[in-house]
């Protein structure tokens, strides 16, 4: 089911614990006006700060059970960015942990309205931003667990390409299928002027596909986010590669 995480959602509440923390940490002595690799025009200290506003949306809106208009955007006056940023978490990671990840609350997904959907969320949303960070501050980057690198391919090809992309209503210019591969898992997704789609496949299936790209699995995760760049030498592209520049180009517009 593509609603339904590779790993549980006990280690997807751990990974947001250990992922925003880590970020916050990364902002201490960071430059805030140093610019992100593969996001143009965003800083440093714009992303921590977007990811502060995020924790606070986010139990804004379980809370009122309906998209919030209202909640903290930016740090109060004197109050270090960092410290927004662990706020904003402690208070996310307490609203998640007292619930059931089955139990229901509202989110932006008609078909995953449940607190599991909140975890999974977030967890990738502080593991693809902390590593933003490390970048934008010339730091070492903290590798990812491979588990969770795995479970975030499978959540963008699901949740981005095809399920945001059809409430967007953006569709690519032409027809084909790749096959993403990492680990010993592999996905197809398909692509064509009218709707995009994916799902987990199979190796006989993904023998079809006009193209495959593969690589390791904090590789291929980083990829689909566009941390890098669409012909990326970590990862490689076999068949049409208009077709999987096609998959690239189509989650920029889907995550942006």
């Amino acid at each position: 089911m593509s609603g339904v995480p590779l790993i549980d959602y006990d280690k997807l509440l751990d990974t947001l614990e250990h992922e925003g923390t880590m970020l916050a940490g990364a902002v201490v002595d960071g430059d805030h006006d140093r610019p992100v690799p593969g996001c143009p025009g965003l800083t440093l200290g714009e992303t921590a700060r977007h990811v502060g506003s995020v924790y606070r949306m986010v139990v804004a809106w379980i809370r009122s059970g309906d998209r919030p208009s209202a909640w903290q955007r930016q740090p109060h006056d004197g109050q270090p960015v960092e410290d927004y940023v662990r706020d904003g978490l402690r208070s996310l990671l307490g609203e998640l942990a007292t619930h059931d990840p089955a139990e229901g609350c509202a989110t932006w997904h008609n078909q995953q309205q449940h607190y599991g959907f909140w975890r999974r969320r977030m967890a990738h949303e502080s593991t693809v931003h902390r590593i933003d960070v490390q970048a934008a501050g010339g730091q070492d980057i903290t590798p990812v667990d491979p588990d969770v690198a795995v479970d975030g391919v499978d959540e963008v090809l699901h949740l981005w390409f095809t399920h945001r992309l059809a409430v967007l209503g953006v569709a690519g210019t032409r027809s084909g299928t790749v096959a993403v591969r990492t680990a010993d898992r592999v996905w197809m997704a398909a692509l064509g002027p009218r709707t995009t789609s994916a799902w987990r496949s199979t190796d006989a299936e993904a023998e079809s596909a006009d193209a495959v790209v593969a690589a390791d699995p904090t590789e291929l995760y980083l990829w689909l986010w566009g941390r890098r760049a669409v012909f990326d030498r970590a990862v490689t592209l076999d068949g049409d590669l208009d077709v999987s520049a096609q998959l690239w180009a189509l989650l920029r517009l889907a995550t942006r």
